[in-house]
């Protein structure tokens, strides 16, 4: 498996982005970023419940 980046397309609701990315530019976050920090620990999560 690749270490690269991967740049995928999302539907999520206008307002429920606009909100979450003000508060993403007000912390200095990436949003991208947040989303992969998501997945991962989702990720983590799943092979808990698999061992």
């Amino acid at each position: 498996m690749s270490n690269g980046k991967r740049t995928i397309t999302l539907s999520v609701d206008s307002k429920t982005y606009e909100d979450y990315k003000n508060i993403c530019d007000k912390k200095g976050w990436i949003l991208s970023k947040q989303f992969e920090n998501f997945i991962f620990e989702e990720i983590k999560k799943e092979g808990k419940k698999n061992d």
